[in-house]
């Protein structure tokens, strides 16, 4: 039997709404707190909190202007939901980021999700998040498309971040393929950046679902961007990094993944390629499997058992069946000219009798010919 759900507290999910219209995404103090004492009473000790410094009361300063009801109620008119913990639709995956928490105190796990779109994030539950370059090459979208098309067409929903390059190539791969794509954003959800992917994002919105830790109206920062990637690779079951520099926030996308022990998986660039400095890099470290294709993607992420590959070979070749006597005969006996039995024997190091029978089993599989003269090698062998 499944475990019934129980609605969350009005008064939770207001507190949530006021902590992330007020809190910077990633503020790793407030997810500690909202986990030790719930958001009610993390709430109300950041209200009356004060320091030196004079941030603690400009924080709780902002807190106290925000309406929760008035936001939710204009949000919804917008189509826009929150959701918080406990909630059906919650990605459950968010809530190991408490654990992931850096020494700085970067990090936790939001107070909630802001979503436009028709789809359930319930149906991210086996996605795969891809990632890489802004400015990808057309070696990085052959790859991306190669690897999203697949996911897509054997019901692997693609996450990414709706920025150029790389997350651009994402979506709409999966979408060619008909398959389910999110995009989770460092501004509302309301907002369309960057404006060059507006009927991509405004897809997504009506058919399927753009994601935000931050409210309606917010405007996308640098920080916000590092806050949205630790998003990106905790609502999905592995991360992808297809292109990037040493200085990327697709590594940092790829590093959130390691904290969570998610798969990492990179497709290696050439060596003479910028854009894949940083993810050639990442491997040379030891971090990340190489993957190629899309059913090296599948094997790693699914269970175990599951999406199994036979390890790639070279073409398969003529003498490849031969038994390890016929090969050892097979690479003496002459091309131009022809030998008797007691000759290739001496030469392969085997008795004259295991020899002869060798050569008559080649014979038999068309390697060698016997004439008069002796024995030789067949043509085009």
């Amino acid at each position: 039997m499944s475990t019934p759900v129980v609605p969350v507290p009005e008064a939770e999910r207001l507190a949530r709404v006021v902590l992330s219209c007020g809190v910077e995404p990633g503020d790793g103090t407030t997810s500690s707190l909202v986990l030790q004492m719930g958001a009610v009473r993390a709430l109300e000790q950041t209200l009356v909190a004060t320091s030196d410094t004079g941030i603690a009361e400009r924080l709780a300063e902002r807190l106290s202007e925000v309406d929760p009801e008035r936001i939710l109620d204009q949000a919804a008119r917008c189509g826009i939901r929150f959701l918080v913990p406990g909630d059906a639709e919650w990605p459950t995956g968010l809530d190991h980021l408490d654990d992931a928490i850096t020494e700085e105190g970067f990090g936790g796990t939001p107070p909630g999700l802001w979503v436009k779109g028709p789809m359930p994030l319930t149906e991210l539950a086996t996605s795969v998040a891809v990632v890489g370059s802004r400015a990808a090459s057309v070696y990085g979208v052959e790859m991306t498309r190669a690897i999203c098309g697949h996911l897509a067409l054997t019901g692997v929903p693609v996450v990414s971040g709706g920025a150029l390059g790389i997350d651009f190539e994402a979506h709409d791969s999966a979408l060619v393929a008909a398959g389910v794509t999110a995009a989770v954003l460092a501004c509302g959800v309301d907002r369309v950046y960057p404006a060059h992917n507006r009927l991509l994002l405004q897809h997504l919105a009506a058919e399927f679902a753009v994601v935000s830790e931050q409210p309606p109206g917010s405007a996308p920062t640098r920080p916000r961007f590092l806050a949205r990637n630790r998003l990106i690779a905790a609502m999905t079951s592995g991360t992808v990094v297809v292109e990037a520099a040493l200085r990327s926030g697709a590594l940092n996308t790829a590093g959130w993944a390691e904290r969570m022990s998610r798969p990492v998986m990179c497709v290696p660039g050439p060596v003479t390629s910028y854009t894949s400095q940083g993810v050639n890099n990442f491997l040379r470290e030891g971090r990340g499997t190489v993957v190629t294709r899309g059913e090296e993607v599948l094997e790693l992420i699914g269970a175990a058992g599951e999406h199994l590959l036979e390890a790639p070979r070279g073409e398969e070749r003529a003498r490849d069946g031969l038994t390890p006597i016929e090969k050892q005969v097979v690479e003496w006996v002459p091309v131009g000219e022809h030998a008797p039995v007691d000759s290739i024997a001496r030469l392969c190091g085997l008795h004259i009798r295991s020899t002869e029978r060798a050569l008559r089993r080649l014979m038999d599989k068309g390697f060698v010919r016997l004439t008069e003269e002796g024995w030789r090698l067949a043509p085009d062998v």
